[in-house]
Order: structure tokens, then C-alpha cells, then sequence
């Protein structure tokens, strides 16, 4: 006769009812709650409101903040069994001890994770094996009314109860659960699998009549089949611990400070319980408040570190947005991240550990490389809306051709549930086993979840070397890399940018973040100029302030705050915080400059009354308002000039003039129609016109826009747009500049724009301000140029890339929106037009048209995103030959770093003492980006990169005194030797080259 199917529904249905029978419920404890609406520390849990709770009953709403007291005895017929609590107060629970530090995190079961990657559920508290009866039970939890999700579930205790653990039930649990998962994974036809099912059949029967002897006689059933080993493998996973944890998405900030803790306390405990596991964590951030809050807890994760079974994962201070953020804010990164793990563990870190951001920049690589970072670790590209990454073990070259080794696990997720279809997963759907023995796989729960549980580690327990997949070793992410590297000359090459499908209106969403992170990178670059050279003057530098504004900043590029994809509170406490910010990091400037002022002096020796502080290293001509008047000022490169009391008003040149129709200068006319869109930019110097014959320029599009924070219609495009309606306009001629202002409306919202023409420059500016209330709309500024050419040059940190602005392939069609800093432009040989801005960053370009996102609302994750008003500034500039040619670099830095004025400078006696200009490069095609106190020492770090992608041969001239210069590494570490005579150092860069200069003060 044939043999009885088997179900696999039906099979799983066994499981189930193993699972049921693992706890049994013997007595409830007794449940007090203190209830505040935020968290309250240890010695004041009975601060709340008291309230007496039973399973179903109310505790709080969303967000709200509960220390619970649970207490009962552990009932005397439980003596000889393993004893456990089960908790869920349907919220996220910490354990604390008598001292008041975390000992275990539990998460309520109720929750919108995967189920099939893991149990968010952390419920079981474990108390004696085994117990002796009348054990008495007091504990103290801190509870938040949320999932690991940050999402309201019920805000009522789900249970609280002692229970006997049938152990010998909870092994055969996780027995069949492996078998089970193993089979299903593997081929129908293959004998493993037949087997497999057979053995999990007999004990579905021998089930039916259950008894602790038939539990048994059932793990002997499937002890065979989980003892077959594989073979000599051919491809190995390096599996290794992990929890997510961002430091805010669907939750404040101040909850991360407990999901951390939460998380560590639960990794504890589990390796206490289970030799073998091995847990990465990363991000200093989240370290620095553990220590901060719970000195205890934070003492026991360093002894694990030290032990080698949790590994520090590194190397930035946060996993960062890498498309938005800075150049000099991505060191700082690295910098502050890796002297942290320096310091406090005594690691040096190799691997960036970026498993979730939105998108790669092409700087990273060599700022990787220059920082001691020889490998990455992501999976975000698996995301992919249109194409397949082609490799999940390659060399990823940035814009200068520095290779870091990049792996993306090949389970394409860092929440994997470490059963067999995991590593069924990695090897099927590995890209690179051709050339590749080893691959990682990532388990665990992040955010909330706590990390792995024991589900992971038991099933890990028995896949050990499991016949039907690839073995499975608990290691550091960082041994499997070197593992990797071994074989690295096999490896292919993928150059420039990872450009991630997705989230492409994460460049765009919650604008007023994005315009304080712009305005301060840029402050923070000026204030430490500003303070080098107030050192120089002999005034002191504020390391430990800068530091701590520094890392405040860094927290806020996390990869949910600064993309804008976090919920509306998140964005109300860093707007408040970057306004503090930015209002003490203006006063720091006032007060070095007045420092350095003390040491300038005009002819004969006398105080000025103002100084004009040029913080870039070239030439700078610009028209100031000085005491009431206009006034044109050169002033140094890196220095200053001296302004002698009252402004001499300067005529501005010829030709100066302003209508509602037109603004004009010497170099360019601006005609204007009657919707208040660009009819014509006529370049009168070279003859040529920039808006492309019979368009619009600055045309105010507004789009149907129905996504959510991280995405928008990749067709919104398709629907013809609306647009802002002209009410008003004015005109006038302020000294140097001609000026229309323009007054729109559309919907519930105003704009206010000033175009504004200054006298001697090409530079069409848009001075913008929008009170923007719409809901479900994005708007635009586009320009369609008389420029032919099928690639637009976009800058990034360090550099530029070039991007195709046709859709031939796929790849052309994935890179809609993309991502610029300070501008993007379209360029022929003999002629270009660049669209510069001083927050912005998502940009289009389809043939001649470039246009930039400047507001968008969606309404998630925040309800309310950028309904407010905005202020920003674009603008338009028309330009002789390439853009490389024409330097527009340098108008992107003037346009974003304005002249500093210094006024009520202390009165000195004696000649100065500071050098007009501080430093001066040799080369117009370098720059340098920083000027900073060595983090060690009495030293300054001058950073610099080349701009054009092309060899350079120059000097940095130092114009301060000083006692010798090197080369270091972005740690600030020496690697070179520098030769100088009279402060002038020779330098040569290759194309995009970042050097980072020490110069040593005088003692």
C-alpha cells in the first residue's frame, strides 16, 4: 500500500501545539504600576500615578511611562521544576536590580514584526532550576507604552504570571522546529527532505496522546536526523548577533536611550545562558548614553568585549545618512567614532557597519581607506526598485580609485531568524560563490525587539553542521572579512556611488532639518577657523565644546532624522536643539573673531572698528553693508582685511537696473514674464542665452505627491503639473543689487521669492520664502538650459560625479531624483549653466532641464511634514567653458559661506600680530575644507582635496607661525614628511585626493 501523505500545514499545526505546552501557568503575581507620560529614573519609580493591575486591564496610552513592581511566591508544588516568570505588559519592560541597573529586556508580543524572521516576544524571565518552592518574587521593570515599533498596541497588562518550563518539551520545540523549517527549504525530490518529513509524521502521530514519555520518545525520533552532518563544504556562513537599533525613527529619541539598554541587558543574560553566542553592536552614540545612564550595565558589555564574545562594530559615531551629510561631517564621523572605541575598548576599527542607510556616496571609500577602514557592510541595496545589484562580495572603488571590500549579506536582511531557510537563502541566492567560501548571515531583532532570543541560539544549536545547508559559525563580522579578503584578487570592481532605488524622497522630506544640518556644517567650519586663528593669537580653542556640538550635529544626520522619515516629535526636539545650536555656535564665532581682531591692526598701528573675515582660500571680492553703506571689499584668501571706520560707498558699475520685466548688470540680463517665470538669462559678456529657446525658467511646478517620507511616484511627472500664481511684484536697485521680488499663492500657501542680480557677478539668485500648507503635493523649480550634453556633474563630498541625464538602460531610468550638495550643472565645451543652492538636496535632470525639490509633504510617518515656512536661496549661473573651467566650486562655497564681519575689536597697542591671510594655496583647483585643533596636541589640522579630477602639483602656503608641517591620516596620525621653505609646502594631489596637513604651533 502507498504510504500516508503528509501535510506540511498539518505538520505545523504540531508545532504549535509543542509550543503551547512548554510554559505552564501556576500562580499570578501581584501587579502595581506608577504611571508617568515621561521616563522617570530608578529612584523615583514610585513617582507615578499607583494603580493595581490584573491581565486586561489599563495602563497608559501611547508613549506613556509605567515603573511596575511585580511580587509573588512561587508556589511550593513547583519544587524540582524549572521555575520562569512570564511578563508582557503589551509595551517594551527592562528588568532592573536592587541598584537600579538593567538586567533584562522583555517586549511585548503583540507587534507588526515578521513573524517569519523571528518572536519579537521577549516575555520569559528565567528564576530557578531547579526551584525549591516558596522562592520570593520582587522585581522593579521600566515599561514604555509602545512595541519595538514605536506603535501603540493596547496599553493593557497582557499577563504577569510564575510558570513551571517543561524543558524537555521546550528541546523538542525548537527539534522540529529546524527539521521543519529545513525541509520545506529543501528540494522536493531530494532524500533528505523525504526523511526529514517521515521522522516529523511519526511524531505528529505519536503526539496525538500527549505525555512527558512520549515527548521524549519523540526527541529520540528526530535526534538522528538533526546528528547528520554535511560534507566538506564548499561555501560557510559566519552568523553573528544583531540589533538594529535606530537611535529614532517611529519613536523620540529619549525611548532609544531604553531600547538600548533593554537590548544590552537582554544580550547579557542570553550569553550567560549560551557560550557560543557571539553579539556585534554598533554605533558610539548608543554606547556613550549606556555608559552615561547605566554605568554598571555598560562595565558588564565591556568585559564581554574584552572576552571576544560581543564584538564593537564600527566605524562612525552613527549609522549616518552618507547622501545628505557633509564631507567634513562623514569624517568627523569616522573620527569621533573610531577614537571612541580607541578609547574606551582599545580597538582599533576596520569594518563601517551601515546595514540600513539610503544610499552610498562615492567620497566614502577613500574617506574609509584614509581612516584605517578596509571593509563595509550594508544590505540596503537588495532594496532595489528596478535592478539587482550584481554582487554581494565586491570592491567598491570610490571617485579618487580607493577600494574598500563591501559585502551584502545574501540573506538581504540584518533581521534573519537563523533557521535553515536562512542559510538555504545564502546559498542560493549568493551572487559571488563562484568566487567566495564564506558569506555572513545577520540574526536578530532590532530596534525594540532586543536583539536575538533564545529561538536563534537554540535553532543556531542544532545547525551547527546540519546535513541539507552550509555550516554555520557564531564569529565576528570582522574574522569573517578577513576570511573574505583572503580571496580578494577574485572579486569584481564596482566604481562611484551605490546608488539605492529607493528613498529618493528622503533628499527632499522635513526641508528645515536639512537646511540647519547645511547652515550648521558650514557655522562649525567657520567657527573653527575662526578659533585656529584665535589660537594663533594666543586665545584658547573650545575642543570640549566643539566636540560635544559635533556630536550632537552627527546624532542628527542619523539615517531617519536627517533623510526626514521619522514621526513629528523627533523633528520638533531637533529643530528646538539645532536652533540652540546654531544660536551658540554664532556666538563662539563673534567671540574668536573678536579674539583674533585683538591682534589686527590698520595702518599706524590703530584698532579698526570692522574686519572682513574670508574663511576660503582664495580671493574674495563681495559688496558689504557696512555702517549704512555699500561698500566692495577684497579681502584674502583664508584672512582678512581691515576696514578703517566709517564704509566708503562704492558706485556699483554701469548698466544696474531693475523692472517687474527685467534685471540687469554689467555681465547679464534677466527678462521676466508675465507669470513671473524666466523668459530669457542673456549672458552679455559671451553673447549667449541660457534658457533654452521658447521655455521657462524658475517655473514654480507643484506635483501630485502621494508617498510617504522616504518615497514619492516615481511617475509623478507624468500628470502636468500646477502651478505657484504671480499676485505681485516689485522692483528696485538696493546699491549693488537689482532686485524683483515676486508674491505667489497656490492653495493654502504663499511665496515669496527675491531674484536678485549683483552688480559684477553672473550669479541669478532666488531668495525664497514659503509658507507651505499643502498636503499631498511636492514642489519644483526647474530650468530648462541651452546646453546640449547627456551627462550632468553633481557635487558630492570631496568631489563631483557625473550622471547620465538620458534613460537608456534601466540603471539610467532607476536614477531619477538625485543627489547634489552645494550644485549640479550642464556644461558643452565652450559653455554651461550651473543651478547652485544653499540647503537643497534632490535634484532631476532629463535632458536640458534641471530642476530641485525644494518642499514636498507627506504624511507619514509625520502628519505635519514642512507645513511651515521655509527659507531657502538657489540660483542660476550661466558660465564660460566646463564647469571645471568656469571653478563653479567656488561659487557653491561663496554662496553657502558668506564674509564674517568683526566689529568692537579690543583695543591693542604694537603691530599685528595675526598674517593677512593665514593660509594660500597654489593651485585654484584645490581646496581646503577644514581648519581645526588636532584632537592631541598643540597643533592644527588643515584638510584639503583636489576638485576637478585631475593631477595637481601645488603648495600650501602657511602663513601662521609655526614650528614644521606632515601628512597624517584622517585619524590625524602621521604619514608623511613635509618639506617647506618660509611655510610654503609642496603637494601633490591625484584626481579627487583628499590630504589632510598637520602644522605644528609654536610652544
Amino acid at each position: 500500500m502507498p504510504h500516508t501523505p503528509w501535510n506540511a500545514g498539518r505538520l505545523k499545526d504540531t508545532l504549535g501545539n509543542i509550543e503551547r505546552r512548554i510554559y505552564e501557568k501556576i500562580a499570578p503575581l501581584s501587579v502595581v504600576a506608577y504611571a508617568t507620560k515621561e521616563p522617570v529614573t530608578f529612584a523615583e519609580r514610585e513617582a507615578g500615578e499607583r494603580m493595581e493591575l490584573k491581565a486586561g486591564e489599563r495602563w497608559g496610552e501611547r508613549w506613556d511611562c509605567a515603573w511596575f513592581h511585580f511580587h509573588g511566591v512561587v508556589p511550593a508544588t513547583a519544587a524540582g521544576n524549572k521555575v520562569v516568570l512570564l511578563l508582557d505588559v503589551n509595551g517594551e519592560l527592562c528588568l532592573f536590580d536592587e541598584e537600579g541597573t538593567p538586567t533584562q529586556g522583555l517586549t511585548n508580543v503583540n507587534s507588526e514584526f515578521d513573524l517569519s524572521l523571528g518572536l519579537p516576544g521577549k516575555r520569559v524571565v528565567h528564576v530557578a532550576d531547579p526551584a525549591s518552592g516558596e522562592e520570593i518574587i520582587d522585581l522593579w521593570a521600566d515599561a514604555g507604552n509602545n512595541d519595538l515599533f514605536g506603535y501603540y498596541r493596547s496599553g493593557t497588562l497582557k499577563e504577569a504570571d510564575i510558570a513551571i518550563c517543561r524543558e524537555e518539551t521546550r528541546g523538542l520545540y525548537y527539534d522540529y522546529e529546524v527539521l521543519l523549517d529545513l525541509a520545506v527549504a529543501l528540494d522536493d525530490k531530494s532524500a533528505r527532505r523525504e526523511r526529514i518529513m517521515q521522522g516529523l509524521y511519526d511524531v505528529h502521530l505519536l503526539l496525538r496522546n500527549w505525555s512527558e514519555e512520549n515527548v521524549a520518545r519523540a526527541r529520540g525520533i528526530l535526534s538522528p536526523l538533526l546528528e547528520k552532518k554535511g560534507g566538506d563544504p564548499t561555501l560557510r556562513a559566519s552568523a553573528i548577533g544583531h540589533a538594529h537599533i535606530d537611535l529614532a525613527w517611529l519613536w523620540p529619541i529619549r525611548e532609544t536611550y531604553r531600547k538600548g539598554a533593554r537590548t544590552f541587558a537582554t544580550v547579557l543574560r542570553l550569553m550567560e545562558r549560551y557560550p557560543d553566542y557571539v553579539f556585534g553592536a554598533s554605533q558610539p552614540q548608543l554606547y556613550a548614553w549606556i555608559k552615561e545612564q547605566h554605568p554598571k550595565l555598560y562595565a558588564q558589555v565591556k568585559e564581554r568585549i574584552a572576552e571576544g564574545r560581543w564584538e564593537a562594530q564600527g566605524a562612525m559615531w552613527v549609522e549616518p545618512d552618507s547622501n545628505v551629510a557633509g564631507g567634513e561631517a562623514l569624517a568627523r564621523q569616522i573620527l569621533y567614532g573610531k577614537r571612541f572605541f580607541q578609547e574606551e575598548f582599545g580597538l582599533g576599527m576596520r569594518m563601517l557597519w551601515v546595514p540600513d542607510i539610503f544610499g552610498y556616496s562615492a567620497a566614502l571609500p577613500q574617506l574609509l581607506k584614509l581612516s584605517g577602514v578596509d571593509y563595509v557592510m550594508t544590505q540596503k541595496l537588495s532594496w532595489n526598485t528596478h535592478n539587482d545589484h550584481p554582487h554581494h562580495t565586491f570592491h567598491w572603488e570610490g571617485i579618487d580609485g580607493s577600494r574598500v571590500l563591501t559585502h551584502l549579506p545574501p540573506e538581504d536582511t540584518y533581521n534573519g531568524p537563523a533557521l535553515p531557510r536562512s542559510f538555504v537563502k545564502a546559498e542560493r541566492e549568493y551572487l559571488d560563490k563562484n568566487v567566495s567560501e564564506h558569506c555572513l548571515v545577520l540574526f536578530g531583532i532590532g530596534d525594540g525587539g532586543g536583539g536575538p532570543g533564545e529561538e536563534h541560539l537554540e535553532r543556531l544549536a542544532r545547525q551547527r553542521n546540519l546535513s541539507g545547508i552550509i555550516p554555520a559559525e557564531q564569529e565576528h563580522a570582522l574574522h569573517f572579512f578577513e576570511k573574505l579578503e583572503a580571496n580578494s584578487d577574485r572579486y569584481k570592481t564596482w566604481k562611484g556611488e551605490l546608488y539605492l532605488e529607493k528613498h529618493q524622497g528622503t533628499l527632499t522630506s522635513q526641508a528645515r532639518n536639512k537646511r540647519y544640518n547645511r547652515k550648521l556644517e558650514k557655522s562649525l567650519r567657520e567657527l573653527e577657523f575662526a578659533a585656529s586663528l584665535a589660537l594663533a593669537a594666543g586665545g584658547a580653542y573650545p575642543s570640549e565644546e566643539l566636540e560635544t556640538i559635533w556630536k550632537e550635529v552627527l546624532l542628527y544626520q542619523f539615517h531617519d532624522i536627517l533623510p526626514g522619515s521619522s514621526i513629528k516629535r523627533v523633528f520638533d526636539e531637533s529643530l528646538a536643539r539645532y536652533e540652540a545650536l546654531s544660536i551658540r555656535v554664532e556666538e563662539m564665532i563673534r567671540d574668536a573673531y573678536r579674539v583674533a581682531s585683538s591682534s589686527v591692526s590698520c595702518d599706524g598701528g590703530m584698532s579698526p572698528s570692522v574686519i572682513a573675515f574670508n574663511s576660503v582660500p582664495w580671493e574674495r571680492s563681495e559688496w558689504l553693508e557696512v555702517d549704512g553703506g555699500w561698500t566692495r571689499v577684497t579681502i584674502p584668501a583664508m584672512g582678512y582685511r581691515a576696514l578703517d571706520g566709517a564704509a566708503v560707498v562704492a558706485e556699483p558699475s554701469a548698466g544696474l537696473m531693475a523692472s517687474a520685466q527685467k534685471i540687469e548688470n554689467d555681465l547679464i540680463r534677466v527678462s521676466l514674464n508675465d507669470d513671473g517665470s524666466v523668459s530669457s538669462i542673456f549672458d552679455k559678456a559671451l553673447g549667449r542665452e541660457a534658457i533654452a529657446s521658447g521655455q521657462a525658467g524658475n517655473a514654480l511646478y507643484v506635483y501630485v505627491d502621494n508617498g510617504d517620507a522616504w518615497d514619492f511616484p516615481e511617475d509623478y511627472a507624468g500628470a502636468a503639473p500646477d502651478k505657484f500664481e504671480l499676485v505681485d511684484t516689485e522692483a528696485s536697485v538696493d546699491g549693488p543689487k537689482a532686485v524683483v521680488v515676486q508674491r505667489y499663492r497656490y492653495g493654502r500657501s504663499t511665496l515669496t521669492q527675491k531674484i536678485i542680480l549683483t552688480s559684477g557677478s553672473k550669479r541669478v539668485d532666488f531668495d525664497t520664502e514659503c509658507d507651505w500648507n499643502e498636503d499631498g503635493r511636492m514642489l519644483r523649480a526647474s530650468f530648462p538650459v541651452n546646453v546640449y550634453t547627456d551627462q550632468v556633474n553633481c557635487e558630492i563630498q570631496f568631489g563631483h560625479l557625473k550622471r547620465q541625464t538620458h534613460q537608456n538602460t534601466m540603471w539610467d531610468y532607476a536614477k531619477d531624483e538625485i543627489c547634489a550638495h552645494h550644485w549640479i550643472d550642464l556644461s558643452q565645451p565652450d559653455f554651461g549653466v550651473s543651478l547652485l543652492n544653499d540647503c537643497k538636496y534632490g535634484f532631476s535632470a532629463k535632458g536640458n532641464v534641471m530642476d530641485v525639490n525644494l518642499l514636498r509633504s507627506p504624511s507619514f510617518p509625520d502628519e505635519a511634514c514642512d507645513r511651515a515656512i521655509h527659507r531657502f536661496v538657489y540660483a542660476i549661473l550661466p558660465h564660460e567653458g566646463d564647469f571645471i573651467q568656469a571653478e563653479v566650486y567656488k561659487e557653491g562655497y561663496e554662496l553657502n559661506v558668506p564674509v564674517r564681519l568683526s566689529d568692537n575689536a579690543p583695543e591693542r597697542s604694537g603691530a599685528a600680530s595675526l598674517p593677512t591671510s593665514a593660509f594660500e594655496l597654489g593651485s585654484s583647483r584645490t581646496m581646503i575644507e577644514a581648519v581645526k585643533k588636532a584632537e592631541d596636541g598643540n597643533s592644527l589640522i588643515v584638510r584639503l582635496y583636489e576638485t576637478a579630477g585631475s593631477d595637481a602639483d601645488t603648495f600650501l602656503q602657511v602663513n601662521l607661525p609655526h614650528s614644521g608641517a606632515c601628512l597624517t591620516d584622517l585619524m590625524e596620525n602621521p604619514i608623511g614628511e613635509l618639506k617647506g621653505e618660509g611655510g610654503r609646502y609642496p603637494l601633490h594631489f591625484s584626481p579627487f585626493e583628499i590630504k589632510t596637513v598637520k602644522v605644528d604651533l609654536p610652544s
